[in-house]
């Protein structure tokens, strides 16, 4: 998924000509706290309500003041990722969409980015969750997909986390299937550590219980 398919309908670009309290107000009624500066199709920069604030009147123009998040946007075929990295590594509620010319496209608002990004997950696909941890030697997305494959079930979205200064990583798999004994029972036959699961079917309290059973069957 690229930016330009995100865009967030009804979010307002500023004029230069337009102050910060006429900003302030948008903001409120857009609930974010940062809106783009565009003269005619030219994206100008991201204002931030803190800026705002710092006028010393608000009936002031807000092309009148300089712009501390002037290069806060994305293009449009950039990926999801890379607009995902931006907003949280600058704090951004939305981001700005630019083509090659420099022309607003729209804005992305983080509540936006965040069903997209809940999209890409399948979050909202029945099944279950299984969260692995390893050594990053260890890892090996072949073997893994592999073994959930043998059990007839699909990986519907997969992501890992790992740790500074560390060698071990979680793994975290989002599979098709509400039954995961199966599944566990072939993870724990190669060895892999399960540290968490998590299944609709079932309170995680039972599941725990019932895959502690197994575990202490498997070893007998």
């Amino acid at each position: 998924m690229i930016a330009r398919q995100m865009i967030t309908d009804g979010i307002m670009p500023l004029k230069t000509s337009d102050t910060g309290r006429i900003a302030l107000s948008w903001m409120e009624d857009f609930r974010v706290l940062h809106l783009p500066i565009v003269n005619h199709m030219g994206f100008l920069g991201l204002i931030s309500e803190f800026d705002i604030y710092d006028f010393n009147n608000l009936d002031e123009p807000v092309g009148n003041h300089t712009l501390s998040l002037s290069t806060a946007f994305v293009y449009d075929h950039q990926h999801i990722y890379d607009v995902l990295r931006l907003m949280q590594q600058q704090h951004l509620s939305l981001i700005p969409v630019i083509d090659e010319n420099d022309n607003y496209l729209g804005s992305i608002s983080l509540q936006s980015l965040l069903e997209h990004f809940a999209k890409s997950l399948s979050v909202s696909d029945p099944g279950g969750v299984i969260i692995l941890e390893m050594s990053s030697m260890d890892y090996s997305l072949s073997e893994i997909a592999r073994i959930i494959e043998s059990n007839d079930a699909k990986i519907l979205s997969l992501f890992v986390h790992s740790w500074p200064e560390s060698t071990r990583i979680e793994v975290t798999l989002k599979i098709n299937r509400v039954e995961l004994g199966s599944v566990l029972q072939t993870f724990n036959r190669y060895n892999y550590n399960i540290k968490a699961i998590f299944s609709e079917q079932d309170d995680l309290d039972d599941l725990r219980e019932r895959y502690d059973s197994l575990m202490n069957y498997l070893n007998i």
